[in-house]
């Protein structure tokens, strides 16, 4: 499935609710899915800089494509990192930084997260293509 694809699914998924409140629980049920990260990888250099909550991710090439793994503190928090493994998870690096992620601002999440959590959802975005980057260069 391509990264457009698993962007239509979610769209589709956030428009079965009304409310933000659905909206924030069915994230919170997203973190709790979340692929976690190994206790051992919860070190400081895998802690994303920028997040209110402690937010940690890492990153695995396997075969030219990119696994990442993620945990916070907070559950709203894992529940958008949850969102962004679930649509980057698998792919290219190429991929990975060609993406629009154009489904953060179609299912309005960026304008219904604090100041702070929206600084955070940056960062996370901004972590995942640095791995993406970082990875693209070791070819």
């Amino acid at each position: 499935m391509t990264i457009q694809e698993t962007e239509q699914q979610i769209i589709e998924e956030f428009a079965n609710f009304d409310e933000w409140l659905d909206k924030y629980s069915y994230l919170i049920e997203l973190g709790h899915d979340c692929p976690t990260i190994d206790e051992a990888q919860k070190t400081e250099s895998n802690l994303i800089q920028g997040c209110q909550s402690r937010v940690w991710l890492s990153c695995e090439c396997r075969d030219g494509r990119l696994f990442f793994a993620a945990d916070s503190d907070a559950v709203i928090t894992k529940g958008i990192i949850a969102l962004l493994i679930r649509a980057l998870d698998g792919h290219t690096p190429q991929e990975i930084l060609d993406a629009e992620l154009s489904f953060i601002d179609a299912i309005g999440l960026k304008e219904h997260l604090s100041p702070t959590r929206s600084n955070g959802l940056v960062s996370m975005v901004k972590q995942m293509r640095m791995y993406a980057l970082a990875y693209s260069v070791k070819k």
